[in-house]
């Protein structure tokens, strides 16, 4: 949870027609009424992304069980997704080099 607080601190918020709805807590042991709203949201499994529109019925919902989500607009969600593709992509192998340094090396 505090790596989506310490990423929303760094993208700047703007208005976004879109939500993107992270379900962030486990739903075993939250209130019938929060299980049907996620439900309702197509949230079923821990660390899954919905995208909604931005509606008053919508951010209703989101209201009700802000403390199991993370709200993103459309502009956050793509800046975290670019950032783990980049953190997941191909890196050049490091060689290391076990041989003691020569005496003509270092001459």
């Amino acid at each position: 949870m505090n790596a989506f607080k310490a990423y929303k601190a760094c993208v700047p918020i703007s208005w976004s027609p879109n939500l993107y709805i992270t379900l962030v807590r486990g739903i075993p042991g939250t209130r019938r009424l929060h299980r049907r709203t996620l439900e309702a949201l197509r949230l079923r499994k821990c660390n899954r992304t919905v995208m909604r529109w931005n509606t008053p019925t919508v951010r209703g919902m989101l209201q009700q069980v802000k403390r199991l989500v993370v709200i993103e607009t459309e502009e956050m969600y793509k800046a975290r997704k670019q950032k783990e593709e980049a953190h997941r992509a191909l890196r050049p192998p490091f060689v290391m080099n076990h041989k003691p340094p020569s005496l003509t090396d270092a001459l």
